[in-house]
């Protein structure tokens, strides 16, 4: 089967919009874009390009695809590591407001729990997920996604969309792999394991004497 995986970056507080750029997503009136670039070093950039190499299609949400589809397709080179698997490889677009897509590869899914689960059913590399806070907490909250890839900066925002929302399944992970770059950025990759374990750090009552 293949492995759905989700790559995102966010801030202490779990902000994730607008990591690249001030005119990414200004909704909510956030005017933070672009915190994530000065931890952005050459460890950080190794990593994504060994998450992209083991990509065989992308999940995007509206808004993610739209700012990729602007920017990616201008990098011709198909070498490179970043653009070359996101202008060769299929491309599902979780919408149901957009019309159409015209990214080559591009198609539109409407069904997005049905689309997944034949996704998922085939054998073959990665399906990934970057970026699309909105797509993510619906993954998240059916239970979806099969590994995480958090890049937390050590920086705070106060506000703006954040990954774990309302509505998400409470869930305990599995820490598979993890790591920090130069800049601080801890890099973790994390495995879904079943729902939480409860204890109790409260001293026993002890009986009442008779």
């Amino acid at each position: 089967m293949t492995k759905l995986t989700m790559t995102t970056f966010l801030t202490l507080d779990g902000v994730v919009q607008a990591p690249g750029s001030p005119r990414e997503d200004r909704s909510g009136a956030f005017v933070h874009g672009g915190w994530l670039m000065p931890f952005a070093d050459a460890q950080f950039g190794q990593f994504m390009v060994e998450v992209f190499s083991r990509a065989g299609a992308f999940l995007l949400g509206r808004g993610t695809y739209q700012i990729f589809a602007r920017h990616w397709p201008r990098v011709t080179d198909p070498a490179d590591p970043i653009a070359g698997p996101l202008n060769r490889l299929p491309k599902y677009v979780a919408s149901r407001t957009l019309e159409r897509v015209d990214w080559p590869g591009s198609t539109l899914v409407r069904d997005l729990r049905s689309e997944v689960q034949r996704l998922k059913s085939r054998e073959g590399p990665e399906l990934q997920v970057h970026g699309s806070p909105g797509l993510a907490q619906t993954l998240l909250e059916h239970s979806l996604l099969d590994e995480l890839n958090l890049l937390q900066c050590p920086v705070v925002l106060g506000s703006g969309k954040r990954l774990f929302g309302t509505g998400v399944v409470p869930t305990a992970f599995e820490l598979v792999a993890t790591g920090t770059t130069g800049q601080g950025v801890v890099m973790s990759t994390y495995r879904p394991r079943g729902r939480p374990s409860y204890g109790s750090a409260e001293l026993p009552v002890e009986a009442a004497p008779r």
